[in-house]
């Protein structure tokens, strides 16, 4: 295996199924269409099903072979989350790697169809609550992934378990709720991880992150209204999504990879560079939070699993 590791150290893939949510576009685009091309079967999981076509045909004219299917999801609704497990299962026996990737950032105050604020909902609560459904599928498959795509954010973030959806806007900012989100994520894949061993499922939880990459996503960094201005800009300082997918990559495919390990770029502040095992913050890694986090994500979903 190469020092920097790429695509080209992708191993074979064939025989598995993937989900990845929000493949049609960014880093997940990048992942689906690495994974097609080491034989792997990739469900695109998006709420988009034009956006998904289009990413679906554009692969296929640069891998013929590659095979893909959509199957439409809305993370910001616990009803479309159940009909993709359903329509996944009845076509599916088995599932190799979940990718939970998809996700918003630096949006005005909103709530999800089941009354979450839409920056948790979809990026925690939306993936918690596909990851459990489709638990069945993951832990009777050997040697299945979860990977959860977090970021530097998280070290901006901060749990507040008496008002963890903002309610009614309250003490809501958008940076506000997207560090939360990606902490969230952290305590998430972590505790997914203690659960996993403790009960000797064949099945690891890892996390990433993209460092900055130039995706639809960052344009949020800035005024949309101006985003057009910029993104020739972008594309000279931030990695291209196909860099910045390198680490959910890594984290879902590298043979050595081991439950619980996070996966970000190696260059100064991990904003850049080929993906290695990094760190995260001691909020991450505060088991009383996960648990409580976990607790809460089961009430507010309805869904339980790995007791």
């Amino acid at each position: 295996m190469s020092e920097n590791w790429t695509v080209s150290d992708i191993p074979d893939q064939s025989g598995k199924v993937v989900i990845i949510t929000g493949a049609n576009s960014g880093i997940g685009y990048e992942s689906a269409r690495e994974l097609t091309r080491k034989g792997a079967e990739v469900i695109v999981a998006s709420r988009d099903p034009i956006k998904a076509d289009w990413a679906i045909s554009k692969i296929r004219k640069e891998i013929p072979e590659a095979k893909l299917k959509f199957i439409e999801v809305d993370l910001a609704s616990l009803k479309s989350i159940r009909k993709f497990t359903e329509v996944f299962k009845a076509n599916y026996d088995r599932l190799d790697i979940l990718l939970n990737n998809a996700g918003i950032m630096l949006i005005p105050y909103g709530k999800t169809h089941d009354g979450f604020e839409n920056t948790v909902g979809v990026n925690h609560l939306g993936h918690f609550a596909l990851t459990g459904l489709l638990m069945d599928r993951l832990s009777s498959t050997p040697g299945a992934r979860v990977v959860s795509v977090a970021s530097n954010a998280h070290y901006a973030g901060e749990m507040d378990f008496d008002n963890l959806l903002f309610e009614n806007g309250h003490e809501y900012a958008p940076m506000k709720a997207y560090g939360r989100s990606k902490l969230a994520n952290l305590l998430f894949t972590y505790e997914l991880q203690r659960r996993f061993k403790s009960r000797d499922y064949d099945v690891i939880a890892l996390a990433a992150h993209p460092g900055i990459a130039a995706t639809s996503l960052a344009n949020h960094l800035f005024f949309n209204l101006i985003s057009w201005l910029i993104q020739p800009l972008m594309k000279m300082i931030f990695q291209s999504s196909a860099m910045g997918a390198l680490p959910s990559i890594r984290a879902a495919v590298d043979p050595e990879a081991q439950g619980g390990q996070y996966y970000g770029p190696a260059g100064k502040g991990e904003k850049s560079g080929y993906p290695i095992i990094v760190d995260s913050n001691p909020a991450s890694k505060n088991e009383k939070d996960a648990r409580t986090l976990w607790q809460i994500s089961e009430e507010l979903t309805g869904i339980k699993y790995l007791d």
